[in-house]
């Protein structure tokens, strides 16, 4: 199974580019921009990593974000995940940023969104990845900074496809945001949303009814809601889940206690997604593979989270088709090779 998991191909729904921030890059960073960072050393960084709730990890999130100030930076953060996505065999990415982060300490909308375009672009034409650009309310700020976050993105409107909304979920509900939301779909946005992470099931209900999201974004508190279920089903919403995400916040204590295959198998459209993976212990092959040791699995269970994943990504229909015809094109020739060893 390890073996079929590296080489089958996979589309990314759910990353934070910010939270891909790996702690030699970010020394490399820091000194580059003379940034004063509280480690002495990468391992020291990572030995900080052991959160208890999804707050302890933005507080040391935000504070990694420091050392990004120029564009170059930005292009540097994101050519190196699109690194991790070849190696990975991650043929279609849809990359979250938060735009506050930055702007709030300064940083140029501007700055930010073309360093982080200009290596999307590379990794098209160099890499053959192709992607998506979301940009990302804050939602422990308010709505007001949400609404010139949004001014700031009309003019780079051909490089962001959507709008989404991250940050501590608990005390921050979807209707908080809904005025700047239906502003976003009125300037021709798509939205997603974090929901039903750490917040109860009805942040699920709210962000499909009150913010219009095509997908949502975590989604696992579902289950704690029949009726929501069955809606999910049947419409087919998407849930980008994000498995040591959840297991590195304290969501579930143990992968075997994780969700996802128990979703999978009721029908719902879930994906795999690494989410923070520089902060979380994995990029997407360690996502699947930590699922599969922890839930025996068919490959073809496997494929249906990149399947899935095609189906709910925003890339044009034809692009579909031909992701999902590779996709199944690998999971067929896997079981001939398989039999044929048999």
């Amino acid at each position: 199974m390890t073996s079929f998991i590296t080489g089958l191909p996979k589309v990314e729904l759910h990353l934070h580019i910010e939270g891909s921030l790996e702690p030699e890059l970010m020394f490399a960073l820091a000194e580059r921009n003379q940034i004063a960072i509280p480690f002495h050393s990468p391992d020291e960084v990572r030995a900080a990593y052991q959160f208890h709730n999804l707050q302890s990890f933005l507080d040391i999130y935000y504070q990694g974000a420091n050392v990004l100030i120029h564009e170059q930076d930005f292009y540097d953060l994101t050519w190196a995940y699109l690194l991790r996505c070849k190696a990975d065999n991650v043929v279609h990415t849809e990359i979250f940023f938060d735009p506050q982060t930055h702007t709030e300490r300064g940083i140029a909308f501007d700055t930010v969104v073309k360093g982080i375009h200009r290596a999307l672009e590379q990794g098209r034409e160099t890499l053959g990845i192709s992607s998506q650009l979301i940009m990302c309310f804050l939602r422990h700020l308010d709505q007001d900074s949400a609404f010139a976050t949004l001014s700031q993105a009309l003019s780079h409107k051909d490089k962001i496809v959507g709008v989404g909304l991250d940050s501590s979920e608990q005390g921050n509900p979807p209707e908080k945001f809904n005025a700047v939301f239906q502003q976003a779909l009125a300037e021709g946005f798509l939205t997603v949303a974090h929901a039903g992470e750490e917040g109860p099931p009805e942040n699920i209900t709210n962000t499909l009814d009150l913010l219009g999201a095509t997908r949502v974004d975590h989604g696992i508190r579902c289950v704690e809601d029949a009726a929501l279920v069955e809606r999910l089903v049947r419409e087919q919403v998407p849930l980008t889940v994000c498995p040591l995400s959840n297991l590195k916040l304290k969501v579930f204590e143990d992968m075997k206690d994780h969700n996802i295959v128990e979703l999978l198998r009721k029908g719902l459209c879930v994906t795999i997604n690494s989410d923070d993976p520089a902060y979380f212990g994995g990029y997407m092959t360690d996502n699947f593979q930590a699922v599969a040791d922890a839930h025996p699995m068919t490959q073809e269970e496997i494929a249906q989270f990149t399947l899935n994943a095609i189906q709910a990504s925003f890339i044009c229909e034809e692009e579909k088709q031909r992701l999902t015809r590779m996709t199944l094109d690998y999971l067929q020739s896997e079981k001939s090779s398989a039999n044929s060893k048999a």
